[in-house]
């Protein structure tokens, strides 16, 4: 492929088809999960970044062969890939939401007056773990359970009582990936007061642990939204567009 073809390539397929390009994206600043459907070309335009450079870092990213990733999400039935996603990334956050609040709120208490940008990191956390738990609520007891259905009935056509209260799968998703641009907004926020998650050198020890969840848990939402939005959702639509 061309430097020319492969700059106009969606950086959220890109990022599908092999997870190593996202390590690449990620250095610079590169959004592949809410951002996705952008093109290399438009992201490199956005950041100031020299595409050709951008692309040779690419291809050395793949160049020593088999996907780096412990699994092919890919090419996982959905049914397998929806209870990874609960199992690993909802679990996730559902337990790390209360336990960042509280580092958020000590540290707030402790150097709000001196450091006032972890007030507005506080109030911002409450506002993404508000948003994060409607959000997977949904996912879990609507859209989920029906794209499982929609996967038991490609492989028997017998199953019927699949069909959805909201119309389409589009409909859902669509919202979906309205709520995880939001989240996103919200974590990159966090991330510019917190000059990337890096703690002043007066920092006590859970000021430096709270910065290091909170980018610990961005590196996860990353992967999370990223499994979402380029591989589960698109794949629930072709499915639903092919069987009903």
């Amino acid at each position: 492929m061309t430097n020319e073809e492969l700059s106009q390539q969606k950086v959220g397929e890109m990022v599908a088809s092999d997870y190593r390009y996202a390590d690449v994206f990620k250095k610079y600043g590169i959004d592949f999960c809410c951002g996705g459907g952008k093109s290399i070309a438009r992201v490199c335009t956005e950041k100031n970044v020299p595409v050709n450079d951008l692309l040779e870092q690419l291809r050395v990213s793949t160049a020593g062969g088999g996907i780096n990733s412990n699994e092919d999400f890919m090419h996982w039935p959905l049914d397998k890939l929806v209870s990874y996603i609960e199992f690993t990334h909802h679990s996730y956050v559902n337990e790390n939401l209360d336990l960042i609040a509280q580092y958020a709120a000590k540290v707030e208490n402790a150097h709000g007056q001196h450091n006032p940008e972890v007030i507005e990191i506080a109030r911002l956390w409450k506002e993404l773990s508000a948003e994060l738990s409607v959000h997977m609520k949904k996912e879990e007891l609507l859209l989920f359970p029906y794209i499982k259905r929609l996967w038991a009935r490609s492989i028997n056509s017998e199953i019927t009582n699949f069909t959805p209260p909201f119309g389409t799968v589009n409909n859902p998703i669509r919202v979906m990936i309205s709520e995880h641009e939001t989240a996103g907004s919200l974590m990159e926020q966090i991330a510019v007061l917190s000059n990337n998650y890096t703690p002043p050198q007066h920092a006590c020890n859970t000021y430096k642990v709270l910065y290091a969840k909170l980018k610990e848990f961005e590196n996860d939402l990353h992967k999370h939204v990223h499994l979402e939005n380029n591989i589960l959702f698109p794949k629930a639509i072709d499915l639903e567009e092919a069987i009903v």
